[in-house]
């Protein structure tokens, strides 16, 4: 009788290190940020706790190769299918069949990159050389990439349109002005005087003042609030607007990130998750009004309520983006504008409508709203993100 194969056959050690190398090219494929240093590493790993046990072998490379615990998921599914059949394009094809059989299942976060990573390993075909080429015209308007990434799907994206992204929004950095806070820092060149510094070193000296000690004020920059209008005539503009906050989100501190239709939700821990696909679902798990109505002065009124006071301190920022179409006519919208006017530092309105040159604020909402805005901006393409981020890191003109 023969006995069964092994999960994991020991292998001479050329062909194990070309194996593990084309693992942790997949799992950089698929999002996982790894380089050479990480491969050799999971080599050693093995090395030491040696490829008889497939679990071993599973645990030894992912204390090697993993950075954070939300990446476990999309390491174990490329563990299964790597090293399942030495065929990797055959696992490819029998995923993808999978796939298709089970159209009512939603796939998990990172298994469309997971997928899209294997297939990219197969290898590539010659091009044929037809005997004589035709010559196509494409008589279609055809899009650029930065035009194509402002149409992105609100759910998992590929890891190619990941990468796009982050390609994209890589230089919009927000560079908020610093403003001076209520705390001072020890600094032997600062303008200020530190009294009760300069009695504490002198008990050390017996009362004797060899130096006076100096002080600087704290300058920090302040909050941002970014409140999304989601309704149904801002959907595309809000799935674009939402990774250029995720990026915010992860590149800054004290950002709070909003999203509002019929009721407002509060989305900022979910949008710090730094896988972005990760992070819009959990986002569309909260959101239950997603391409709704619009009752604009119903959410403001309530963030005024329940959120003003906890995040609108030290000069806040406030990003207000929304059309001005309200579901309730601007019932109540003039009051909670105003309000919120009050309580931040900077109220900029983002408006997609602005797009159009004869714009004019014909709707109950925007009339209601327009006066109590410090700052009236398109937003609905990069060209206008990067001129927010321009303003943005100017001092506001008074």
């Amino acid at each position: 009788m023969i006995p069964p194969q092994p999960a994991l056959r020991p292998a001479p050690g050329q062909a194990l290190a070309a194996n593990l190398l084309g693992f942790v090219r997949l799992l950089r494929r698929a999002g996982l940020q790894l380089g050479p240093g990480d491969a050799l590493a999971a080599a050693e790993a093995l090395t030491i706790a040696g490829i008889e046990n497939r679990e071993v072998v599973r645990a030894a490379l992912a204390a090697t190769l993993l950075r954070r615990q939300e990446q476990r998921e999309i390491f174990d599914a490329a563990f299964d299918l790597f090293w399942r059949d030495p065929d990797r394009a055959q696992a490819a094809a029998a995923l993808a069949m999978l796939e298709a059989q089970k159209p009512e299942e939603k796939a998990k976060p990172g298994g469309r990159r997971l997928a899209e990573a294997m297939a990219g390993d197969r290898p590539k075909p010659p091009p044929e050389q037809p005997e004589e080429p035709e010559r196509q015209l494409d008589a279609a308007m055809t899009v650029s990439e930065r035009e194509r990434l402002q149409q992105m799907d609100f759910e998992a994206m590929s890891a190619a349109e990941i990468a796009l992204a982050k390609r994209e929004i890589r230089h919009l950095a927000l560079p908020l002005d610093e403003r001076p806070t209520r705390r001072f820092r020890p600094d032997p060149l600062g303008p200020r005087v530190d009294l009760r510094g300069t009695l504490r070193a002198a008990t050390r000296t017996g009362g004797e003042m060899a130096d006076i000690a100096r002080r600087r004020r704290v300058l920090r920059p302040p909050p941002l609030v970014a409140i999304c209008d989601i309704s149904g005539s801002m959907a595309r503009y809000a799935q674009v607007l939402l990774h250029f906050l995720h990026a915010v989100t992860n590149d800054r501190d004290r950002v709070h990130c909003f999203l509002f239709g019929t009721r407002l939700t509060n989305i900022t821990r979910q949008l710090r998750h730094r896988d972005p696909e990760i992070a819009f679902e959990m986002v569309g798990r909260l959101v239950p009004d997603w391409s709704g109505g619009t009752r604009i002065g119903e959410a403001l009124e309530r963030f005024n309520r329940d959120w003003s006071r906890r995040v609108l301190g030290q000069g806040a920022v406030v990003l207000l983006i929304t059309d001005g179409l309200d579901r309730e006519g601007g019932a109540g919208l003039a009051e909670a504008t105003a309000r919120l006017q009050r309580s931040c530092r900077r109220l900029i309105w983002l408006n997609p409508l602005l797009r159009y040159a004869g714009f004019q604020p014909k709707s109950l909402g925007i009339r209601a709203m327009l006066p109590h805005v410090h700052e009236f901006r398109p937003v609905h393409n990069l060209a206008s993100l990067k001129d927010l981020i321009a303003a943005l890191g100017k001092e506001q003109a008074r």
